[in-house]
Formats: structure tokens, C-alpha cells, sequence
């Protein structure tokens, strides 16, 4: 929870520019940072009128990161909280797979998404039209969709899972005995995983049509994350040898060179959580850059360094400014079909149930 939502009341324009000033001063320059503050009063004031529940996604700007949100973290974090909320309206300052994740978990709830143009590559690299194209060339094997999907490929799904639990998921069902498994949309977390697990992954694409399977496999899919494919082997030696000590972390949705050429391969949180209890302060992340600002504002202490620049176009169109107007206009409301909601709601529930 940040400094201002432990406040008891409404926080004034003063306390949060002070928060914020304080947390983003080598981050963000100072003089931004007041009106910033004046919209975040705003945002609290509706807030408390509307009964409503901020979620923020760790890749928002700092400003917003730190002054709005009730519950902040990945999109596994989030989607556990959006499940047991009591609020009347859930605000989900992310992209529009997060906030129909919320909408799947409380259908009798308003979702607002602060920005009706927060897509995401990833998800819009698979249709459910795929999904079930590859179901009647692989009939028989379980589904699992990265929560970084439409709905309606969701609804085509046996089970959803992060970046966070990926393997967990994987693990369960090869221990269930499915020894085959269809794992969607992104190449790479679907590469990586594979080869932790140790078994083949197959690329539909340049599998000829009714070639047997390997015996154990994980059948993929081609799509990519467009900030986590940007980075390379190359940008890694070059920063080794500027900071020859510099401990490097990335993101499993970077190639599995890249994951090769580093210290630590983990998800949103499980870098944050390394970060927080490493000895070593002089530290990269290689994922999206409004993430390394908002990691080095909670730990000052820590030497992040400021050499990713890599920042989602998705992402970036939520705003301090349409949080305030999504939630004073009730705009941009998130609806779904319900037999939609019905379907997508058993393979998000089990992804929820296995820790």
C-alpha cells in the first residue's frame, strides 16, 4: 500500500505532491508532479463518493502507481483481489485483458478501464477462431491460455495462468497425466517453459498436418509481447561490461537467448521480490521501463539502473487524467457476453486455485 492510501481521510493536494515528490524526485521532475497531485485528490474524492476499488498494473507511470491505487502488483496479484472485492465499481488501470478478467470475476459489478485504447500485441496475436482450429487438429489436449488473452479465447480454455504460475499449471497437469499440452499465445514464456521442463515445443506452424506428436510436448503459438522481444544477447554484453557487477533480471516473455544471457528469469512480482531481498544493489530489469521506475521508488536504497527504455504503447495510454474522467463519466465500461463470462470463468477460477 503506498504512503497516501495509509491516510484515513480524503488525502489533500499538499500530501500526496509531498509523497510524490519525496518517492519519484530522481525519477520524475518535481514540477509535474503538482498537477499530478491535483488530479489524484480528485481520483480519491470519487473514489469515496463511488465506492470504488483502484487497481494498478506494476507498468503504469509512476505518478499514477503511486497516488491512486488501492492494490497494486501483477496481473495474478490483481486478479485475486478483483475476485474478492466488495466495491460497487473496479477501476483497472492495465489493459483491456485485465480489466475483462475483473468484469469474467464479477459480472454483477461496473469495470471501468480508464482508456478504451489499452490493447495488448499479445493478446490480439491469437483469436478464439485459433483456439479452436488447434483444438480439432489436436483433439484431446488440455488448453492453457496466458491471462494475457481476450475473453473469448479465455472461454476457449481449460485452464488460464500468468507469467507467475505458468509452470505450477504445467506441472499439475503433466502430474494429471495429460502428457500433451496446447500452452497459448507467447512463443517465448511457452519456449521457456518447455525447456525447464525439459520436454520438446512444438510450433504448429512448422508441424506438417497429422505428423505424430512428440510423446510429452507443449504445442505453442507464435505470438510475442512487443517490449519483451526488443531485447537482445547484444544489450546484455554491452551492459556487463559497463557494470561488470550489475546483477540482471528479465521477464520469461524475452527469447530464450536472452533469458540464457542473464542472472534471473522471473515474473512481475517474483522480480520485485528479488530486488527487495537481494545483496547486491546495483541491479537491471529487462521488462517494461515504468516497472524499473516504480521498483526504484520503493527501493531507494537499491541501484536500478536506468538503461531500459522500452516502454508498452498500451500500457501508456492510461493516464491520471482518463482514471479521473473514466470514473466521473462512468466511461468506457467493460461488457461482456454471458455466456462468454460462463465459459471464461471455470479456466480463470483454476488458475486461482492452484498456488
Amino acid at each position: 500500500m503506498s504512503d497516501i492510501l495509509t491516510m484515513d481521510s480524503v488525502p489533500s493536494v499538499e500530501a500526496i505532491a509531498s509523497v510524490l515528490e519525496t518517492r519519484l524526485k530522481n525519477i520524475v521532475p518535481a514540477f509535474e508532479l503538482r498537477g499530478q497531485a491535483e488530479i489524484a485528490h480528485e481520483i480519491h474524492v470519487l473514489k469515496r463518493e463511488l465506492n470504488a476499488v483502484i487497481l494498478g498494473h506494476n507498468y503504469m507511470e509512476p505518478a499514477l502507481y503511486l497516488s491512486v491505487p488501492d492494490y497494486t502488483g501483477d496481473s495474478l496479484e490483481l486478479s485475486r483481489v478483483s475476485a474478492e472485492t466488495d466495491a460497487d465499481v473496479i477501476v483497472f488501470c492495465g489493459v483491456q485483458f485485465m480489466a475483462e478478467t475483473a468484469k469474467i470475476l464479477n459480472p454483477e459489478k461496473t469495470v471501468l478501464i480508464p482508456s478504451d485504447k489499452a490493447g495488448c500485441s499479445l493478446a490480439a496475436g491469437i483469436s478464439a477462431e485459433d483456439v479452436r482450429a488447434l483444438k480439432q487438429r489436436f483433439p484431446g489436449l488440455p488448453v492453457v491460455t496466458y491471462v494475457n488473452t481476450y475473453a473469448d479465447v479465455k472461454a476457449e480454455s481449460d485452464y488460464c495462468c500468468t507469467s507467475g504460475n505458468a509452470d505450477k499449471i504445467l506441472d499439475h497437469l503433466l502430474h494429471e497425466g495429460h502428457r500433451q499440452i496446447i500452452f497459448l499465445p507467447d512463443e517465448y514464456l511457452g519456449r521457456n517453459a518447455a525447456r525447464d521442463l525439459e520436454i520438446p515445443f512444438v510450433d504448429p506452424s512448422n508441424h506438417a498436418e497429422g505428423e505424430a506428436l512428440p510423446e510429452t510436448c507443449i504445442v505453442g503459438w507464435t505470438a510475442r509481447c512487443e517490449v519483451h522481444e526488443q531485447f537482445n544477447v547484444e544489450d546484455i554484453q554491452n551492459v556487463r561490461k559497463q557494470f561488470p557487477d550489475v546483477t540482471i533480471l528479465a521477464h520469461p516473455e524475452c527469447s530464450p537467448e536472452v533469458i540464457d544471457a542473464v542472472d534471473i528469469s522471473g515474473s512481475t512480482k517474483q522480480m520485485i521480490d528479488y530486488v527487495e531481498k537481494s545483496s547486491n544493489n546495483q541491479l537491471l530489469l529487462l521488462t517494461e521501463c515504468s516497472m524499473g521506475d516504480n521498483i526504484a521508488a520503493e527501493f531507494p536504497e537499491k541501484e536500478i539502473l536506468r538503461l531500459c527504455t522500452v516502454r508498452c504503447p498500451h500500457m501508456n495510454q492510461i493516464t491520471l487524467a482518463d482514471t479521473r474522467d473514466s470514473l466521473k463519466q462512468m466511461k468506457h465500461q467493460v461488457e461482456l457476453d454471458a455466456s462468454i463470462i460462463d465459459r471464461a470463468r471455470k479456466p480463470i477460477d483454476r488458475m486461482l486455485a492452484i498456488r
